[in-house]
């Protein structure tokens, strides 16, 4: 289980995930445009989050779609506070 100081122990993770809130739903190469971040580092947060259900992956073909999983109760969370501390 991960705890919120693992989640937000990354300013990249933290730029990742105000951007999926942001767009909602993206793939990674519009994802490195919004953060700023290499690809490798989008990837490694994106499979991050992934694992930790937060974030879910809908593959189409060779491209990949990346969204919230808001049927896990630490999505929404996570929501609340980045829109509660105007993150």
């Amino acid at each position: 289980m991960t705890s919120i100081e693992n989640i937000f122990s990354s300013k990249g993770r933290v730029k990742v995930l105000k951007a999926l809130i942001k767009l909602e739903e993206t793939n990674i190469n519009r994802l490195c445009r919004e953060t700023g971040l290499h690809h490798r580092i989008v990837r490694s947060h994106l499979d991050f989050l992934e694992r930790e259900g937060i974030i879910s992956r809908i593959t189409y073909g060779k491209v990949k779609i990346y969204k919230l999983n808001y049927s896990n109760p630490k999505t929404k969370i996570l929501i609340d506070i980045f829109k509660e501390l105007d993150i």
